[in-house]
């Protein structure tokens, strides 16, 4: 199904490149098209704005020069084209060609529209003299280059996901942690679409939908309003292990759309000035608020925030594509500041949310800090798989915190469904909106306790591989010559 996947969305991002070449071509199945290595050149000379060499006929000779030609260039980009072979492109295996067309996406795409925030993030940039060593020994080092390419591919998948998690937090609970389950539910993706173009889609709406309906809406706004071109199903997103590629492909093309974007200079900046004033003018209303009921009662101070939140979220809705916007450097110190205010009211408000919560009346208040610990275990980034050895302690750690926590679910949902709404004069003790809210997170925990499968699993395959390292290091104790001959034989295992 992997495969599939990516052979369908791969194909649909290529031919969505190819419109732009002339004349316009198009690929119609993926493995044959590859094999005369015409459309491999133009989809080539449109990323990388060249005119490359190529044989113009389609006998073998030809078919493999073009390949051969195609290859030659991504060598030449310092692209690592580890077991990518002329004859396997030309026999059209699967995992070959969807190899290679992956390095061109992830270079000619991702990491090219990923430089573009790896200093807003501190991400090591292949541009940035702290990320290389700038001694004359260290310029005339391939190894070297080599390394700090690969150390960027690492960050620049990372500056990927932090900046979807960006869009994705001004939009309260909806985070990603990751380009598999994370998007399952498809309200990331319709996060992003309101923080581009505010009022596209109803996120609370959205919230009471199933997986594969978000799903179908974001595809068809980012279709439709966006112009980006349709790369996945729904079917091929609500399973539960989507595919990471085909993901981090049709993400990247949000931040394509966010960068061509971008406005003046003047333009932007008496933005930043509007964001800055609206912001001050927020800061004042929640302080006034927090003075006027410092001596009310838990209901009272929840109906007053509630009427602060709706107004909030309303009115943020024109300042958010220049709160999530990432400019020029001329521009960086104006809207630094500004995002430092902007977290800054959102961690006053969080806060004062983190007191109301500690308000609530026994039991309640019990089983929201239960409610905050699972949904922190759940957001929390999954070890790198990089390291098996480390990764399985810390998936065992995870599992037992999980456990002990699921083992209270019972118990917290009986007395939920249970609890007394009202005081001995007949009034409510809690806001209904707020009970009905925290039926809504502990009933969507029934779903979370599938993930003790999923997080066994990984405990599982990470033990595999450790074995299996393991194993391999046990048999290979004879002398195979150079270091570097060593290196390529574990690269290519």
């Amino acid at each position: 199904q992997r495969e599939c996947t990516q052979k369908k969305t791969f194909t649909s991002w290529i031919n969505s490149i190819l419109a732009k070449h002339t004349p316009p071509s198009v690929i119609s199945d993926l493995y044959t098209d590859i094999r005369q290595g015409h459309l491999l050149l133009d989809l080539l000379e449109v990323l990388s704005g060249q005119h490359l060499p190529r044989e113009k006929g389609f006998n073998t000779f030809q078919c493999r020069s073009n390949i051969e030609n195609a290859l030659t260039f991504l060598k030449s980009r310092s692209l690592k084209l580890i077991n990518i072979h002329v004859a396997d492109i030309i026999e059209g295996k699967p995992s070959i060609v969807l190899g290679l067309i992956w390095t061109i996406i992830f270079h000619f795409h991702i990491e090219e529209l990923a430089q573009t925030l790896a200093c807003t993030y501190n991400q090591p940039s292949l541009d940035c003299s702290s990320a290389v060593d700038s001694s004359p020994k260290a310029s005339r080092s391939v190894k070297k280059s080599a390394k700090i390419k690969e150390r960027w591919k690492i960050s620049a998948t990372k500056a990927l996901l932090l900046w979807a998690k960006e869009q994705c937090s001004l939009h309260g609970s909806i985070s990603v942690t990751d380009f598999k389950s994370s998007w399952r539910s498809g309200l990331p993706f319709l996060a992003i679409i309101q923080t581009l173009r505010p009022g596209l889609v109803d996120l609370e709406k959205a919230k009471a939908r199933s997986n594969k309906e978000n799903l179908k809406e974001a595809f068809r706004i980012a279709e439709l309003e966006l112009n980006i071109p349709r790369l996945l199903e729904p079917e091929d997103v609500d399973i539960m292990n989507p595919d990471e590629k085909s993901i981090m492909t049709y993400v990247a093309q949000f931040l394509q759309y966010s960068r061509n974007s971008c406005e003046s200079e003047e333009d932007m900046q008496e933005k930043v000035r509007e964001a800055m004033s609206w912001l001050a003018a927020q800061e004042e209303k929640l302080a006034k608020l927090l003075i006027d009921t410092e001596n009310e009662a838990y209901y009272q101070k929840y109906k007053e925030m509630m009427s602060f939140m709706e107004a909030f979220n309303q009115e943020k809705k024109p300042f958010l594509p220049v709160l999530s916007s990432r400019s020029e450097a001329r521009l960086r110190e104006s809207q630094q500041q500004m995002r430092e205010e902007w977290d800054k009211l959102i961690s006053q408000i969080n806060e004062c949310k983190a007191k109301l919560d500690q308000m609530l009346p026994s039991p309640l208040d019990n089983i929201e800090a239960w409610l905050q610990e699972v949904e922190h275990l759940q957001s929390e980034d999954l070890p790198d798989l990089q390291d098996p050895f480390k990764a399985m302690f810390v998936f065992r750690e995870i599992i037992v915190i999980f456990k002990g926590l699921m083992d209270c679910f019972d118990s917290h949902l009986d007395t939920l469904q249970s609890f007394k709404n009202e005081d001995d004069k007949n009034m409510p003790l809690v806001f209904p909106e707020k009970l009905e809210e925290m039926k809504r997170r502990l009933f969507s925990n029934i779903h979370f306790t599938n993930s003790n499968t999923f997080l066994e699993y990984h405990y599982g395959l990470c033990s595999a591989i450790a074995n299996e390292v393991m194993l391999k290091l046990n048999i290979w104790d004879m002398k195979y010559g150079t270091k570097e001959s060593v290196e390529s034989l574990l690269e290519n295992w």
